[in-house]
């Protein structure tokens, strides 16, 4: 079980100040296996990359008033494991996407928030294409607590990621 250092942002920003350094204080004092538990008036999703490029994966949780705990861990692959897989490959089954999204130009979190509007509006069972400029390594996780299915990958020229999803049925 993950030991958590707890951070909360949110008199810095309240005040007018920036708290990435005081983050970054803090995951420098992390002992192995520990975690940090962020608190943020706003959900801090380009910490996420930051993080992620640091071997963090996140949980995140609303609270009251909008404002967010944010729970980063060592991604040891754990997090990954004890989530259910991605459907297997092979398209055979999965019918032709009701929606293509080309993604490729947009800034996180946008491809994301598209695919997850554009989901909003199919029926259970249809699916969804999209191109997309990188692996869409935190729409996985909310595609899985949604309860759709996914199916991606580069293209052989690694300029790509084309990502399918079925709605969940």
């Amino acid at each position: 079980m993950t030991e958590f250092i707890d951070v909360d942002v949110r008199p810095i920003l309240r005040a007018g100040g920036e708290p990435f350094s005081v983050i970054m204080a803090a995951l420098e004092r992390l002992e192995p296996g520990e975690g940090l538990r962020l608190y943020a008036p706003f959900k801090p999703v380009p910490l996420f990359d930051v993080m992620a490029s640091r071997g963090f994966a996140h949980r995140e949780a609303e609270l009251e008033g909008g404002e967010w705990e944010i729970r980063f861990m060592p991604d040891d692959g754990s997090i990954e494991a004890a989530e259910p897989p991605p459907a297997a490959p092979g398209d055979g089954d999965w019918p032709e996407p009701a929606v293509h999204l080309d993604n490729r130009d947009l800034d996180p979190p946008e491809p994301m928030v598209r695919i997850l509007a554009a989901l909003e509006r199919l029926a259970p069972g249809q699916t969804l294409h999209a191109l997309l400029s990188r692996e869409p390594v935190f729409l996985f996780r909310e595609l899985t607590k949604r309860g759709h299915q996914w199916r991606g990958g580069f293209t052989r020229q690694k300029d790509a990621y084309h990502l399918r999803v079925r709605a969940h049925a």
